[in-house]
């Protein structure tokens, strides 16, 4: 997978709650750290309107980034973003160092697809996801920006589970690599119809049999 998002960073060694507070407040700018592989932990600063370009695109979450520091650079993957819990401000943002030849951990988000035209959609079925992202392992060049998950055979009253992703070449599920799979066989994605639409079809079949009872009485 080739990197698209090129992340300007200012390495910086004045540490501290304070020193964060200050970039925050009098620079614009978000306090990190980038760390793994066989280098220390840096702390970085980061641009605050850059970033927020940035994360507006869903995939900036799941591939591999370019840090860059004056001429320097190194790939990373993003593994944490802080927010302020009130303003639209990032407050914190850890990324990840990545080698091409050692696999990685990340999550990626998961995009159903065909929903509407599903026959349980048009049995009049509501598609419930319990899952969103789910978490992978897999090298730097097979990571994907998402994992598509098809839903256009999926009948009403079905459960998808983890299992039943289709899954990208040299990209694993980490949940079904513990052990004995079907333990951690999630589901992932359920088509019921809603409780409005067994009610009424409840509600209709009583009203049918009051009708028939008084018709018998007459």
């Amino acid at each position: 997978m080739s990197n698209s998002f090129i992340v300007n960073v200012e390495l910086r060694d004045d540490l501290g709650k304070g020193a964060s507070r200050r970039l925050r407040r009098l620079e614009d700018k978000i306090p990190g750290i980038v760390y793994g592989g066989d280098k220390k932990p840096q702390p970085l600063s980061l641009i605050h309107k850059e970033i927020i370009k940035h994360i507006e695109d869903e995939s900036f979450y799941s591939s591999i980034l370019t840090l860059k520091a004056g001429k320097k650079t190194e790939d990373v993957i993003l593994k944490d973003l802080q927010r302020h819990p009130f303003k639209p401000k990032i407050t914190h943002m850890d990324f990840m160092r990545v080698s091409a030849t050692e696999k990685l951990h990340t999550s990626v988000p998961l995009h159903f697809t065909n929903e509407d035209i599903c026959p349980g959609v048009k049995e009049g079925g509501v598609v419930n996801h319990s899952y969103t992202t789910v978490d992978i392992a897999c090298l730097p060049k097979h990571l994907p920006e998402y994992i598509e998950v098809d839903m256009t055979d999926v009948e009403l009253d079905q459960i998808l589970h983890l299992s039943d992703i289709k899954m990208p070449k040299g990209v694993e599920l980490v949940e079904l690599s513990h052990g004995d799979g079907n333990d951690h066989d999630q589901a992932i994605a359920t088509i019921h119809k809603s409780r409005a639409s067994v009610s009424g079809d409840v509600d209709g079949e009583e009203g049918s049999e009051g009708e028939e009872t008084e018709d018998a009485a007459e």
